[in-house]
């Protein structure tokens, strides 16, 4: 099914807060709190809403540097980049990792505590992820924009 306006009303408001209870939402978008209920789990059965998260404080946690690496593979044979997303997937540090087009065929973000957690990932750690031919790195100097909700039409 196709969202409407209230649908993309109520999947802003819970971008913005996801901890919303029902009633507020309900008010915020002017419905009874028995229609919006059913118009959330509508979302969420459809698959419109695939997660409630809760967006943390990096540094806070001790996430003091962020890098984006650009990771050349030896092979694109659908083979390699599957075993590559495989062990990627295991490496907490890696936040997101991205198939892309361009002069690299990955795009990650890593989260490192300190220069020797950068030196360690990188020598220990994305140099020896399956079918590596070349690590390319930059340090996030600022976050401009992060988590960005994706725009839900006109109005919202």
């Amino acid at each position: 099914m196709e969202t409407d306006r209230l649908d993309q009303r109520i999947l802003h408001e819970l971008q913005q807060d996801g901890r919303v209870a029902n009633a507020e939402l309900a008010a915020r978008v002017g419905l009874s709190e028995s229609a919006c209920l059913r118009r959330v789990r509508r979302l969420e059965t459809e698959g419109y809403i695939e997660r409630y998260a809760a967006h943390l404080n990096l540094r806070k946690l001790g996430w003091n540097m962020s890098l984006l690496v650009r990771i050349t593979l030896k092979s694109q044979a659908e083979r390699d980049l599957r075993t590559f997303e495989a062990a990627v997937r295991s490496v907490p540090e890696i936040c997101e990792c991205f198939l892309t087009t361009g002069e690299a065929d990955y795009v990650l973000r890593v989260l490192a505590r300190s220069a020797e957690d950068i030196e360690r990932l990188h020598g220990k750690v994305l140099t020896k992820l399956p079918g590596v031919a070349r690590v390319e790195s930059s340090f996030v100097l600022r976050e401009i924009v992060s988590a960005a909700a994706p725009p839900l039409g006109r109005g919202v």
